[in-house]
């Protein structure tokens, strides 16, 4: 890279595979919850949903905020629903600002680990990926609001 040149990808860049990562961000906390998988359909989903089980307090309710894809919708992931009754679903419009604070998480992930960095294969990415979880769930960042709720109904 040269100052004053766009970054691009050098003419021997291979890719070896991708991933799919699942994300659950703790609001209060700034924690993450995060796993990684070939597929991103229902299955991986179910999957995804019981290493949140695991991973929270039994005690407390648990409502999951997310966009409207097909595979949280499925009639397998709606009778797990049914034997979790502690989460709760909440599906609002793909382009709505709670579901940016973990686009932007997953933009920082892009950023300060994977732009940039060389992986081998997949599972040296799915590595990095778990790595970065890791060392941000011990010094989480709580992301915040930039503008108060009084703002926000004016503009509506």
């Amino acid at each position: 890279m040269k100052k004053g040149k766009a970054g691009t990808m050098t003419h021997d860049y291979k890719r070896h595979g991708t991933t799919s990562l699942f994300a659950a961000l703790n609001t209060l906390e700034g924690k993450v919850i995060g796993e990684c998988y070939s597929k991103h359909t229902h299955k991986e989903f179910i999957s995804f949903l019981n290493l949140i089980d695991k991973q929270t307090p039994k005690d407390k309710d648990l409502h999951l905020i997310m966009d409207n894809s097909e595979t949280h919708k499925t009639e397998s992931v709606k009778r797990w629903l049914k034997k979790n009754p502690r989460f709760n679903f909440h599906f609002i419009p793909t382009s709505s600002s709670w579901l940016n604070m973990v686009e932007r998480f997953v933009s920082i992930i892009t950023d300060k680990r994977i732009r940039r960095g060389v992986f081998r294969s997949v599972k040296e990415l799915e590595n990095a990926i778990r790595d970065f979880l890791q060392a941000h769930n011990e010094k989480p960042k709580i992301f915040k609001w930039t503008k108060d709720a009084g703002t926000i109904m004016l503009k509506l």
